[in-house]
Protein backbone atom coordinates (compact mmCIF):
# COMPACT_ATOMS: atom_id res chain seq x y z
CA UNK A 1 0.00 0.00 0.00
CA UNK A 2 2.95 2.39 0.48
CA UNK A 3 3.30 2.67 -3.28
CA UNK A 4 0.09 4.71 -3.43
CA UNK A 5 1.63 7.41 -1.24
CA UNK A 6 4.81 7.39 -3.29
CA UNK A 7 2.75 8.01 -6.42
CA UNK A 8 1.49 11.27 -4.90
CA UNK A 9 5.06 12.52 -4.56
CA UNK A 10 6.88 13.92 -7.62
CA UNK A 11 9.89 11.61 -7.19
CA UNK A 12 7.91 8.35 -7.31
CA UNK A 13 10.81 6.25 -8.66
CA UNK A 14 12.43 5.85 -5.24
CA UNK A 15 10.78 3.77 -2.52
CA UNK A 16 8.95 5.83 0.09
CA UNK A 17 11.18 7.13 2.82
CA UNK A 18 10.29 7.64 6.46
CA UNK A 19 8.97 11.08 7.38
CA UNK A 20 11.74 13.65 7.42
CA UNK A 21 13.26 14.91 10.62
CA UNK A 22 12.61 18.55 11.45
CA UNK A 23 14.95 20.85 9.54
CA UNK A 24 16.14 24.40 9.84
CA UNK A 25 13.74 27.00 8.54
CA UNK A 26 14.01 27.88 4.87
CA UNK A 27 14.18 31.51 3.70
CA UNK A 28 10.44 31.60 2.87
CA UNK A 29 9.52 30.67 6.43
CA UNK A 30 11.50 33.42 8.20
CA UNK A 31 9.71 34.65 11.30
CA UNK A 32 7.44 31.60 11.44
CA UNK A 33 9.78 29.03 13.01
CA UNK A 34 11.29 29.12 16.52
CA UNK A 35 14.76 27.82 17.45
CA UNK A 36 13.26 24.39 18.24
CA UNK A 37 11.74 24.19 14.73
CA UNK A 38 8.11 24.69 15.84
CA UNK A 39 5.55 27.19 14.56
CA UNK A 40 5.81 30.57 16.32
CA UNK A 41 2.42 31.80 15.09
CA UNK A 42 -1.06 30.36 14.85
CA UNK A 43 -1.89 28.73 11.51
CA UNK A 44 -5.11 30.01 9.92
CA UNK A 45 -7.27 29.27 6.89
CA UNK A 46 -6.44 31.77 4.12
CA UNK A 47 -10.08 32.05 3.09
CA UNK A 48 -12.09 32.35 6.33
CA UNK A 49 -9.42 32.94 8.99
CA UNK A 50 -10.42 29.91 11.05
CA UNK A 51 -7.63 28.70 13.38
CA UNK A 52 -6.11 25.42 12.15
CA UNK A 53 -3.17 25.09 14.60
CA UNK A 54 -2.11 26.87 17.77
CA UNK A 55 1.46 28.20 18.11
CA UNK A 56 3.94 25.41 18.92
CA UNK A 57 1.66 22.61 17.67
CA UNK A 58 3.69 21.67 14.58
CA UNK A 59 7.26 21.25 13.40
CA UNK A 60 8.73 22.76 10.23
CA UNK A 61 9.60 20.13 7.59
CA UNK A 62 10.72 20.12 3.97
CA UNK A 63 9.25 17.43 1.75
CA UNK A 64 8.10 17.60 -1.87
CA UNK A 65 4.43 16.67 -2.11
CA UNK A 66 1.91 17.05 -4.91
CA UNK A 67 -1.32 18.73 -3.80
CA UNK A 68 -4.32 19.31 -6.07
CA UNK A 69 -4.78 22.96 -6.99
CA UNK A 70 -6.97 25.08 -4.69
CA UNK A 71 -10.10 26.30 -6.45
CA UNK A 72 -13.86 26.10 -6.31
CA UNK A 73 -15.51 22.74 -6.91
CA UNK A 74 -17.05 23.78 -10.26
CA UNK A 75 -13.70 24.98 -11.60
CA UNK A 76 -11.94 21.85 -10.36
CA UNK A 77 -14.24 19.52 -12.27
CA UNK A 78 -14.06 21.61 -15.44
CA UNK A 79 -10.26 21.93 -15.50
CA UNK A 80 -9.29 18.39 -14.54
CA UNK A 81 -6.94 17.27 -11.80
CA UNK A 82 -3.74 19.32 -11.96
CA UNK A 83 -1.88 20.38 -8.88
CA UNK A 84 1.12 22.07 -7.30
CA UNK A 85 4.34 20.72 -5.85
CA UNK A 86 4.75 22.17 -2.36
CA UNK A 87 7.95 21.87 -0.34
CA UNK A 88 7.53 23.66 3.02
CA UNK A 89 5.13 22.20 5.55
CA UNK A 90 4.05 22.15 9.14
CA UNK A 91 4.41 18.54 10.26
CA UNK A 92 1.82 17.51 12.84
CA UNK A 93 2.36 14.18 14.61
CA UNK A 94 -1.03 13.88 16.33
CA UNK A 95 -4.32 14.58 14.57
CA UNK A 96 -5.76 15.83 17.85
CA UNK A 97 -3.29 18.75 17.76
CA UNK A 98 -5.45 20.43 15.12
CA UNK A 99 -7.89 23.09 16.24
CA UNK A 100 -9.95 22.88 13.08
CA UNK A 101 -9.30 20.61 10.11
CA UNK A 102 -11.31 18.32 7.91
CA UNK A 103 -10.28 15.33 5.83
CA UNK A 104 -11.39 14.37 2.34
CA UNK A 105 -12.46 10.88 1.43
CA UNK A 106 -9.62 8.52 0.59
CA UNK A 107 -7.94 9.29 -2.72
CA UNK A 108 -6.00 6.09 -3.21
CA UNK A 109 -4.03 5.85 0.02
CA UNK A 110 -4.13 9.58 0.82
CA UNK A 111 -6.50 11.94 2.57
CA UNK A 112 -6.23 15.65 1.89
CA UNK A 113 -6.62 18.21 4.68
CA UNK A 114 -9.15 21.05 4.30
CA UNK A 115 -10.50 23.83 6.49
CA UNK A 116 -13.35 22.33 8.49
CA UNK A 117 -15.30 25.62 8.49
CA UNK A 118 -15.25 26.69 4.83
CA UNK A 119 -13.87 23.52 3.19
CA UNK A 120 -11.09 25.48 1.44
CA UNK A 121 -8.27 23.27 0.37
CA UNK A 122 -6.54 21.09 0.16
CA UNK A 123 -4.24 22.74 2.66
CA UNK A 124 -2.36 19.54 3.41
CA UNK A 125 -1.77 15.85 2.96
CA UNK A 126 -1.92 12.64 5.02
CA UNK A 127 -0.82 9.18 3.86
CA UNK A 128 -2.90 6.42 5.44
CA UNK A 129 0.19 4.20 5.79
CA UNK A 130 1.73 6.66 8.26
CA UNK A 131 -0.77 7.38 11.02
CA UNK A 132 1.51 9.94 12.70
CA UNK A 133 2.33 12.40 9.88
CA UNK A 134 0.03 15.20 8.76
CA UNK A 135 1.52 17.85 6.46
CA UNK A 136 0.09 21.39 6.17
CA UNK A 137 1.58 23.40 3.29
CA UNK A 138 2.89 26.79 4.44
CA UNK A 139 1.88 28.44 1.17
CA UNK A 140 -1.73 27.26 1.58
CA UNK A 141 -2.35 28.81 5.02
CA UNK A 142 -2.02 32.18 6.76
CA UNK A 143 -0.18 32.94 10.02
CA UNK A 144 -1.06 35.22 12.94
Amino acid sequence: MAAACAEMEPAAAAPPSPPPAPVAAAPGSAGLVCAQGRNLKAVLCQRCGSRVLLPGAATFACRELLLPAMRKKAAATADGGDGDVVREHWLVRDMFSFENVGFTRDVGNVKFLVCADCEAGPIGWHCLDDKDSFYVALERVAHE
